[in-house]
């Protein structure tokens, strides 16, 4: 029940309508019987100051931050997590009495649900990343952080990995980054044997589904684990090449809950319950499998 207690927390993204956040967090809310209501507001890219003076103003404890918001927030907050800082983005605020402190949980949600779902720890390894967005730099940054020995970024716009190869470099105490050209022939001849590819890249995302990954199965086999960000399809056509291959997957699906699921925890105080939220993801989604 909603009364004069209620807590509210939220999303700033434009457009907002498609976002499962609402879903996930309310599910969880409900299930720990927190008195928190969790709400998505379409933001535009003019509104951002005036909206995060609102969340000052009206004691909002907190909120998701989504596309095109993630680096526009940063010059209206108070502070920024290191993780943050690094990444120059942001996906979580914190309303800390009055102090909007930035926090950056995707690359920590990314490298979770790794280690939850099939123990990898990113300490020593040897990683191809697929991509070089804003999500590619989440996740790259974090595996820097836990200790990842080399870190390799393919993309087809080779200026553009070259760029995030360098702000890892340069940031990051690596053994090894380096940017290369998203060809397949390219890439098997200059790759060592892998740890770990990401495809940070939405190929194969709903309602796309049978478009081919771009990398194939010499590259795969190159891997002792392959994991795709796109969530919707849960597995992707990536994910069932690589285990039809023997190389074990994990889906984009548990970076979106733990990246949430962190979220949740810096504003509530209290551990989420993951298989809440992935039960509220799963029970929308256009396709599963």
């Amino acid at each position: 029940m909603i009364n004069s207690s209620t807590k509210l927390v939220g999303l700033l993204g434009d457009p907002v309508e498609h976002s499962k956040s609402p879903l996930m967090h309310n599910a969880v809310l409900e299930k720990l019987g927190l008195n928190y209501r969790y709400l998505a507001f379409q933001v535009k890219s003019e509104e951002v100051k005036e909206a995060l003076e609102g969340i000052r103003a009206l004691g909002i404890k907190g909120v998701n931050v989504t596309i095109p918001h993630k680096e526009a927030v940063i010059n209206n907050l108070d502070d920024l997590s290191k993780e943050a800082e690094l990444i120059g983005a942001v996906n979580t605020i914190e309303n800390k009495e009055g102090r909007l402190i930035g926090h950056n949980t995707d690359g920590q949600g990314f490298v979770r649900a790794l280690a939850e779902e099939v123990g990898f720890s990113a300490q020593g390894k040897k990683i191809l990343i697929i991509g070089a967005g804003g999500a590619a730099k989440a996740v790259a940054f974090q595996l820097g952080l836990e200790g990842a020995d080399e870190l390799y970024v393919a993309n087809r716009t080779f200026e553009t990995a070259a760029n995030l190869a360098s702000n890892l470099e340069e940031k990051l105490n690596l053994s090894k980054v380096e940017a290369l050209r998203l060809e397949e022939e390219y890439l098997k001849n200059n790759l060592p044997k892998l740890d770990l590819i990401v495809d940070t890249t939405p190929i194969g995302m709903y309602p796309q589904i049978d478009v081919e990954p771009v990398i194939g199965d010499e590259l795969i086999e190159k891997a002792s684990l392959v994991t795709d960000l796109v969530y919707n399809p849960v597995e992707t056509v990536l994910l069932k090449r690589a285990k039809k291959l023997g190389v074990k997957t994990v889906s984009g699906l548990g970076m979106l809950i733990y990246q949430g699921a962190i979220a949740f925890e810096i504003w509530t105080g209290q551990e989420a319950d993951v298989e809440t939220m992935k039960d509220a993801i799963l029970s929308q989604l256009e396709i599963r499998n």
